[in-house]
């Protein structure tokens, strides 16, 4: 069984800050250093039960109150983003010193983009994953916006942030401008995993997107589906364990530096996981996951093959209805594409009563939204049949299977 251990370590200011570190009852595979929430801490449930999956895993995680907080020494109103950043670099410090330096950041809302604002600063890491983290640290401001004002004239207030009071000081606020995170973000060169709930009420999910847009391969993103915001399920904090050690297994294990693997335009690569069925997805830009449900002993860790052969049609359908109607400079406001597949036994099929046969079908519901007429929507759903994918599919369709020759 995992254990725990009790520890204190000091910042770089000479404060003392309080820690925990959950230790695999084996030798580690890695160590990785977690930063929890804004004004959280590092016995929030969320935290303390990844840590715990993580440990068993086979991972070592350091998890710590930033100053001000939880069993910290020092004063939370003199704290800032830029505190918290060398807090953690102080935490890297004590492992290094004393165990290993972490090769895996992980952080939870504002702590994910504490470990990306770090990350950089800590050369021994080479995976970074954060959980609903905004793309800038002035994100943050919104949720102090009413109290602003008067933070601006007095220099200070007290402030009531989910359900707790804070004392705010003007040199927060200023702090929060100073980090121009997405500028840096492609620049990390680590490994990046972000994943994030889409109903996120407190950081939404275009936050994420901001994120995986800036920053450069290899990325991977994971929908945290039915998760709050403090992933208070414990479901929902067990799952984002295992993906977070699947997916930075690969990483890890690496003694150079990050590669990827080496594929041309038009071309796709899939590789092994380290799960019964996960895979690895690699085009000439971007590298994903693919997996199968658990129903049929997959950990569902990404799509399955069909839901790809699905998101291809409906992406290429998406694609093509929208370059016709910009073309036409038709009032398309939106278009939803949804997807389904089925099998169906044949009927009408010359041999169908001596051997019954099924045949694949692939439903297609196509929505707009918009001030269209009946002419230019029905034109709309003609020009859907005819994205290349669509007519690939259709078509004759050979699938050669040969031997890759190794060099």
């Amino acid at each position: 069984m995992p254990r725990r251990q009790r520890i204190e370590f000091r910042n770089r200011d000479g404060v003392s800050l309080a820690a925990a570190l959950e230790v695999p009852d084996r030798e580690p595979r890695a160590y990785a250093l977690f930063a929890h929430c804004f004004t959280c801490g590092k016995d929030i449930a969320a935290a303390a039960r990844i840590a715990r999956a993580l440990a068993a895993e086979g991972f070592a995680v350091l998890r710590f109150d930033f100053t001000g907080l939880g069993g910290s020494e020092g004063d939370f109103a003199n704290s800032n983003f830029a505190s918290n950043v060398d807090d953690l670099l102080a935490a890297a410090d004590f492992l290094r010193e004393n165990h290993a330096a972490p090769s895996l950041l992980i952080g939870h809302s504002l702590g994910g983009t504490a470990v990306l604002a770090a990350a950089p600063e800590i050369p021994e890491v080479r995976a970074v994953a954060c959980i609903g983290a905004p793309s800038s640290p002035a994100h943050l401001a919104r949720h102090l916006e009413s109290d602003a004002e008067k933070i601006a004239t007095t220099g200070e207030a007290t402030v009531q942030l989910w359900g707790r009071d804070f004392r705010i000081k003007k040199q927060f606020l200023d702090d929060l401008q100073q980090h121009p995170l997405l500028e840096r973000l492609p620049r990390l060169r680590k490994a990046l995993l972000i994943m994030h709930a889409p109903l996120d009420n407190v950081v939404g999910i275009d936050e994420a997107a901001q994120i995986f847009t800036a920053a450069k391969h290899p990325k991977s993103f994971v929908s945290l589906d039915g998760a709050d915001h403090v992933l208070s399920r414990l479901e929902d904090a067990q799952y984002a364990a295992q993906t977070i050690a699947t997916w930075a297994a690969r990483y890890l294990d690496f003694q150079d530096a990050i590669e990827t693997p080496e594929v041309s335009g038009g071309e796709v690569i899939v590789t092994e996981g380290n799960h019964r069925f996960l895979r690895e997805v690699s085009s000439d830009e971007h590298a994903w996951l693919a997996d199968e449900p658990k129903r049929v002993g997959g950990d569902n860790l990404g799509p399955d093959p069909y839901e790809h052969l699905l998101a291809a049609l409906g992406t290429c359908t998406s694609m093509t209805i929208r370059m016709y109607a910009n073309r036409k400079q038709w009032p398309l406001q939106d278009v939803n594409v949804r997807l389904a597949h089925s099998r169906r036994h044949a009927e009408d099929c010359e041999g169908c009563d001596e051997k019954p046969q099924k045949i694949e079908v692939l439903q297609r519901y196509v929505r707009f939204e918009g001030p269209l007429d009946a002419a230019q929507t029905q034109r709309l759903m003609e020009i859907a049949d005819r994205c290349p994918v669509h007519r690939t599919l259709e078509g004759h369709l050979s699938i050669e299977t040969l031997p890759e020759i190794s060099e």
